[in-house]
């Protein structure tokens, strides 16, 4: 189950990279806000099949999961909650604000991921 992927490794830091830069450098109404939640799920997904061995579809399905999850976080304030309304930290990777068409981001990070994998599989 155990195992280190080399091609899913490079992937996770050239997209965190390119993350940074999203959040760093771009602040338009279209790159930042859905790219980078399209974007974020890959991430997550390829840093999991960095060191795991596991089929495709079930950690899809936990990576989107996850991001559902984060989301419904951020509307119950969860940030506020537990007292990190003062650390950007915390405001960066749990988020602030829910929105219902990030839900649309994730899902179609996950699309994208599903059909890459199984264009990557036949070759």
């Amino acid at each position: 189950m155990q195992s280190f992927n080399k091609k899913y490794f490079l992937l996770t830091i050239l997209i965190f990279v390119i993350e940074v830069l999203i959040a760093l450098f771009v602040h338009d109404k279209i790159v930042r806000p859905y790219i980078g939640d399209v974007l974020v799920v890959i991430l997550i997904y390829c840093f999991i099949k960095s060191f795991l061995k596991l089929p495709v579809l079930p950690v899809a399905i936990f990576v989107l999961l996850f991001s559902f999850t984060i989301e419904f976080l951020q509307y119950v304030n969860i940030v506020g909650k537990l007292g990190l309304q003062n650390s950007k930290l915390a405001r960066t990777v749990i988020g602030t604000s829910f929105a219902w068409i990030d839900l649309v981001c994730y899902i179609a990070g996950i699309i994208i991921v599903l059909i890459a994998e199984k264009v990557f599989a036949k070759n």
